[in-house]
């Protein structure tokens, strides 16, 4: 019973479809010329109608205008204040504005056809905020009841609903126009701050977690609360706890009662909805803490899980759990994508959840049934002190994996010997093996620590997968970047009360700065997921080809592991190289092109080289019947900004 439980095959509660609030709930019911969610429509499809721009006229584009993120100007006003130019946003948009959000909490209303500034959201003039201060905010939602249209932001510790015509705080909406996040009924939560974009499904707006404390040192954390608000009113209308309750069936699933005062599982990144079932997918996060549970024995549902919940009450409807007691940080790191497929000659509504592993599971969105089986394999135990890894773990039986998972001598790089023998000399120093080879203990045994392929970074991230719903192919970028986990002691007395915390190193050392493994080091993998078969995969950028040690080998295309984010169109599929900023990413990493691709054999049809890599999902409207292409990029060197890309003359 509680096996059965516990593999997400017992769905235990089903609610009826309520009627749709949402005038585009469905993707057809979007303007073809819109934009109007962060990934376009509910279900995360990333996906265009659009075809003004194609294979014969692609490489005509131009740079139609670009806009410096507003959060420069704030340094000058705010002395001591810095900006991540890794610039992470989407914008979205309607009719005539384009609407964004800064890495510092700001939102802008933009005119699309030129990038002129409409209005701008400053929550530090505004008195909400004191101190500029955000790593990153991946984007901003919508609403709109036919009369009144709103925008919602995610800014520090608030949910701020704006007017989207005037930029100007809505005073019906919670304390002045903003809710305080860090407001809980629970005591432990103490601060709030998340980066992705909320969620807006019929009258909701829906709100993960990044982090409810300052740290993660300590056993007893909050759980990463779900929260649904009421978009008119900003009054709470429902709380999802990742963490069993009394009553729950998944309580057997935490051994020692350790549920009582584990949290985290925490949504961190993006959702998806499907508005006609009434579902709103959550991507679970790992439970506390990411690389050590000898404090919380057992499976840990609802770590690491995809979980549906009825959109009006918050109740779950189905879940699946894709990793068992987790210990490698392989939280599903993007919205899971609702796509129409057909199976087996049957239409079928399906939820496709790309995962760090480098998996697709795969769900029959109304019920969480697996469409292919899925199967448990037996993987590593733990020789931690006190951590009991789970037996198994589950494996999907397709899609096969889009990304190399697990190390063996045969997967280091060779392009000569003597590359070859360094790569072997540093893989020695490592625990290393299959996929869910667990973390050890730095020092154990002569090793540093254990390599993990996938690292935390993936496979897939939060860039996600795009769908194409008339074709039914999967478009998945992902990168081969493997980590390090080294277990320490608490370093310093009373700093934390975990057995174990990561320490150094964290990073795979480099073979004469060259990554460790064979490449590709980044690539885009094509799925049919009507048939669960790959159609074709490509490395996605030329890569480190003119290192010294091999620029003499007249190598092809090496791929580019910069964590780039796919757009697709109704004729091409667009790609760039990802920022050599991203975090968490080794060295050698992203690139300055910006790619389309053909969709059927992923042939590159043109490229362009930008001022600085993609650091931000493209996506594309029309205005003044023109079509654009905007993404957003930054570096190191090179502030966060947006650029558009169109046509000349507007047009063929």
């Amino acid at each position: 019973m509680t096996r059965r439980f516990l593999r997400g095959l017992a769905a235990t509660l089903f609610v009826a479809a309520l009627p749709t609030a949402c005038a585009d709930a469905d993707p057809s019911d979007i303007p073809p010329g819109d934009w109007p969610h962060y990934a376009r429509d509910l279900a995360a499809t990333k996906y265009s109608p659009l075809d003004q721009i194609d294979a014969d006229n692609v490489g005509d584009l131009e740079i139609a205008w670009v806009w410096e993120s507003a959060d420069y100007r704030l340094t000058g006003e705010h002395e001591g204040s810095s900006v991540n130019s890794n610039y992470q946003a989407t914008p979205i948009k309607i009719g005539d504005r384009l609407y964004t959000s800064t890495n510092l909490g700001q939102a802008v209303a933009l005119d699309p056809a030129t990038g002129e500034e409409l209005w701008r959201y400053d929550p530090y003039a505004e008195g909400l905020r004191e101190t500029p201060g955000g790593r990153s905010n991946r984007g901003v939602a919508y609403w709109t009841d036919g009369a009144s249209e709103r925008i919602l932001l995610g800014s520090g510790e608030f949910l701020i609903a704006l007017d989207a015509a005037s930029g100007r705080p809505d005073p019906a909406f919670g304390n002045g126009g903003a809710v305080d996040l860090a407001d809980d009924p629970d005591p432990r939560v103490l601060t709030f701050s998340w980066t992705s974009a909320p969620l807006v499904v019929r009258d909701l707006v829906i709100v993960g977690a990044t982090a409810m404390v300052p740290n993660r040192n300590w056993k007893t954390a909050p759980p990463g609360y779900v929260r649904a608000y009421d978009v008119r009113t900003g009054n709470l209308r429902w709380r999802f706890n990742p963490i069993p309750e009394p009553g729950d069936p998944a309580l057997a699933t935490w051994g020692d009662s350790s549920w009582v005062y584990s949290g985290n599982g925490n949504v961190w990144t993006l959702m998806s909805a499907d508005d006609e079932l009434g579902h709103v997918y959550l991507p679970l996060k790992t439970t506390t803490n990411d690389w050590y549970g000898g404090h919380r024995p057992g499976d840990n549902l609802y770590g690491e899980s995809v979980v549906a919940v009825n959109v009006e009450t918050g109740e779950r409807i189905w879940h699946f759990q894709m990793v068992r007691h987790g210990i490698w940080d392989y939280d599903p790191p993007a919205a899971p994508n609702v796509i129409d497929v057909t199976i087996d000659g049957r239409p079928t509504k399906a939820v496709a959840q790309v995962t760090k592993q480098a998996f697709v599971f795969t769900f029959d969105a109304q019920t969480g049934e697996p469409i292919w089986p899925i199967e448990d394999h037996p993987v590593p135990p733990s020789p931690v002190p006190g951590e009991i890894a789970a037996e198994t773990q589950p494996f999907p039986t397709r899609p096969a994996p889009f990304d190399l998972q697990g190390i063996t001598l045969d997967d280091l790089i060779d392009f000569t010997p003597e590359l070859r023998v360094e790569a072997e000399e540093i893989l020695d120093d490592f625990v290393y093996g299959p996929m869910f080879t667990p973390p050890t203990v730095k020092g154990a045994g002569g090793k540093q620590g254990t390599i993990l392929m996938p690292g935390w970074v993936g496979g897939a991230n939060w860039g996600g997968a795009a769908f194409d719903p008339e074709t039914g192919v999967l478009y998945v970028p992902s990168v081969t970047s493997p980590s390090v986990t080294a277990l320490v002691a608490p370093p310093v007395p009373d700093s934390s009360d975990f057995r174990y915390v990561r320490g150094l190193p964290r990073e795979v050392p480099m073979p004469s700065g060259l990554p460790l493994l064979k490449p590709p080091y980044g690539r885009i993998t094509a799925i049919d997921m009507n048939t669960g078969e790959h159609l074709w995969m490509r490395a996605n950028g030329p890569g480190p080809r003119d290192h010294p040690a091999i620029a003499d080998l007249d190598l092809p295309w090496l791929g580019q592991r910069g964590r780039p984010a796919p757009l697709l169109t109704k004729t091409l599929l667009f790609l760039g190289e990802g920022t050599e900023s991203a975090l968490s990413i080794l060295p050698i990493a992203g690139g300055k092109a910006f790619r389309a691709w053909d969709k059927d054999t992923g042939a590159v049809v043109w490229e362009m080289e930008l001022a600085a890599g993609t650091s931000g999902a493209p996506m594309t409207y029309l205005a003044g019947g023109r079509q654009y292409v905007v993404l957003a990029i930054g570096d190191r060197d090179t502030t966060g900004r947006l650029v558009a890309l169109a046509l000349p003359g507007g047009g063929r």
